[in-house]
């Protein structure tokens, strides 16, 4: 099943789309730019948004949800968003079809055409800002501490499984405050639950930083965000967290009255995390075998295959090993199909990803132990039945810190300070990752580097330190490096 996945080294990007398929992640639809999410892939993304769920809700947000369609008249409320998503949205203008007179299947009713277009949501703050404008009247209604679970469309004309599609899943926060900086702490403890999330589940290291005012989301006044470096040395924005100043709730009229008895507007985030997150996870682990999952967010963690195939004394065993595991909360599998051989098996769990892997035969039965196979490592051991399920769950924990510290030293080995324009060059086009230079803070600068180097500015590092410098293109003054990249 390898043979069938195109080697890194060769085309990454084909690599990329063989893993996507040979492991079950996702097909093609036949609508351009969309995918279908198979239950594999689906798994993955339902173990990402059950964690990530819990963690929205232990700060106090709760879910709701908000429309699809959206009028096109809210879009034109906030002009600076209206102009950052005019060109991704798609627009419903009938509201009915009918039989061709000619008998060519089908038509649009033209007598049906809708009063007003209505927008497919990019994403969803007109609608939101605009209901919030009745269920906001005094400094007593807040803060609103809202996220919903959803799908947006933004018209992409190229496109790639999870990374970048027409429609994708995602979460969208939506909070309103009384203070601007109630709203900016919120903003920050967002940033820090998408950045422990990537780390502590994934097992992707990530940077938090500011975007550019380039870069910033329309309608914010700052973007914050976590960058991540796949395999490739390419960078990918794995999430962002809006502070949206009172832009909205100036668009949208939504006042309240404050403490001091005063009208004021209303202070606002929003963020978002997407099914982008499952091909971040692809590109930070798999290799050149398949899928490789971090244990958090494995659908199956542990799969038990009995050799040469399923029988009684086996199967028993087996059992009494999948309770021990799932008694300390590991999710397990037992292979009894009796339909293909073990090799082939092997081979399947090790395309899928699952982390670990039981082998049982006579022999093992005889000697009382169970061969174990990691998926990072590819390692083997024999384990005695006798304190297994305590190896097992401690082998998992190692596989997760593993693979995390793995990607960490491939970022950090691939993070490079830069001088000159020589050596920015250097590092984009041979080693690959984050060149860390100055910049002297104009967009025109930003725009130049791009068009000469395809490169961004992924973001203003949070934690990086003032160092005076000279820009890496014209040599004005600078105050602190960023972080250039390529990226998806």
């Amino acid at each position: 099943m390898a043979k069938e996945i195109t080697p890194r080294s060769e085309d990454y990007s084909q690599w990329y789309l063989d893993i996507v398929h040979k492991a079950r992640m996702a097909d093609n639809s036949p609508v351009r730019g969309c995918m279908v999410i198979k239950p594999h892939g689906f798994a993955v993304w339902e173990k990402m948004r059950d964690a990530l769920d819990a963690m929205f809700k232990e700060t106090g947000h709760v879910n709701a949800y908000f429309p699809l369609f959206i009028p096109k008249s809210f879009l034109s409320k906030e002009a600076a968003h209206v102009e950052g998503f005019a060109k991704e949205c798609a627009v419903v203008t009938h509201y009915r079809l009918k039989n061709d007179p000619n008998g060519a299947g089908v038509v649009v009713d033209p007598e049906a055409k809708l009063e007003e277009e209505l927008i497919v949501r990019p994403t969803s703050e007109t609608i939101i800002w605009h209901t919030y404008r009745d269920w906001i009247q005094s400094y007593r209604d807040l803060p609103i501490l809202i996220n919903q679970w959803a799908n947006v469309v933004r018209w992409e004309m190229r496109t790639r499984p999870f990374l970048r599609t027409a429609e994708f899943l995602w979460q969208e926060g939506h909070t309103a405050h009384a203070s601007a900086e109630e709203a900016m702490e919120e903003t920050l403890r967002i940033l820090d639950i998408y950045a422990r999330f990537a780390e502590e589940y994934m097992a992707m290291p990530v940077i938090k930083g500011i975007k550019t005012p380039n870069e910033r989301f329309a309608g914010a006044d700052e973007t914050f965000c976590i960058e991540a470096l796949m395999q490739d040395g390419k960078a990918l924005q794995a999430g962002t967290s809006h502070f949206l100043g009172q832009n909205f709730a100036k668009a949208f009229d939504v006042l309240f009255l404050n403490k001091d008895n005063q009208q004021e507007h209303v202070w606002a985030t929003s963020w978002g995390v997407s099914t982008r997150l499952v091909g971040g996870l692809i590109m930070t682990h798999s290799d050149d075998d398949g899928l490789v999952l971090p244990p958090k967010l494995a659908p199956v963690q542990v799969v038990i295959v009995p050799i040469p195939k399923p029988a009684p004394a086996l199967t028993e065993v087996a059992e009494k090993i999948a309770a021990q595991l799932r008694a300390k909360g590991v999710s397990v599998k037992i292979d009894n199909d009796d339909q293909n051989r073990p090799g082939f098996k092997f081979a399947e769990y090790e395309m899928i990803g699952v982390p670990v892997r039981l082998g049982l035969g006579q022999r093992d039965l005889d000697a009382g132990q169970v061969e174990v196979a990691r998926r990072d490592t590819k390692e083997k051991s024999n384990v005695p039945f006798d304190g297994i399920a305590d190896y097992v769950a401690s082998l998992l924990d190692e596989i997760q810190t593993n693979l995390f510290n793995r990607a960490k030293t491939y970022r950090d080995e691939h993070i490079t300070k830069v001088d000159t324009w020589a050596e920015l060059e250097e590092v984009l086009e041979n080693k690959g990752g984050f060149a860390y230079a100055h910049w002297d803070g104009t967009t025109e600068t930003e725009l130049e580097i791009k068009e000469r180097t395809k490169a961004t500015i992924r973001c203003i590092p949070i934690d990086g330190e003032k160092e005076p410098g000279k820009c890496i293109l014209t040599g004005k003054p600078s105050e602190r490096r960023v972080l250039f990249a390529r990226a998806y």
